[in-house]
């Protein structure tokens, strides 16, 4: 599989959007920024609650994790006989920290897209400006 820019990505994944109907209507960017803001404050909600950074829930409670090779649900393995055998219950939908952070980058990247903004171009060009930066510039604490 060839890799994609950013700029490809930021085409495909509206093209995507448009396909599953969130383009119908025009969207304003006022309202995908307050959508990005919420899939942050997702994250957050996922990180205060503890939860891997990337899972997939079990459909029959608990949480399925995939880090370490194996799969289980929660404290509960589907066969006891096999505990490393995945759960049939598996959401095929992930979730957690780094999920939400993706689905922040996708409606950036979707907006991008839509605006035709050369999203490559732009970070080159702040993380160039950054690098001439002072060392924690602007004194502030966060």
């Amino acid at each position: 599989m060839e890799k994609q820019g950013l700029n490809e990505l930021a085409a495909a994944v509206h093209e995507n959007a448009v396909a599953h109907g969130w383009w119908e209507q025009e969207r304003e960017l006022p309202e995908i920024l307050m959508l990005c803001v919420s899939e942050l404050a997702e994250a957050l909600e996922e990180y205060r609650s503890g939860r891997p950074v990337l899972y997939f829930p079990c459909n029959a409670g608990g949480v399925c994790c995939e880090e370490d090779g194996s799969a289980h649900c929660g404290s509960r393995p589907y066969n006891p006989e096999k505990p490393d055998a995945p759960c049939s219950a598996q959401s095929k939908k992930p979730e957690g920290v780094a999920v939400e952070l993706a689905d922040c980058v996708i409606r950036i990247l979707d907006y991008c897209g839509h605006a035709g903004i050369d999203i490559e171009e732009a970070i080159r060009i702040k993380h160039e400006y950054n690098k001439t930066r002072p060392y924690r510039h602007g004194g502030k604490k966060c």
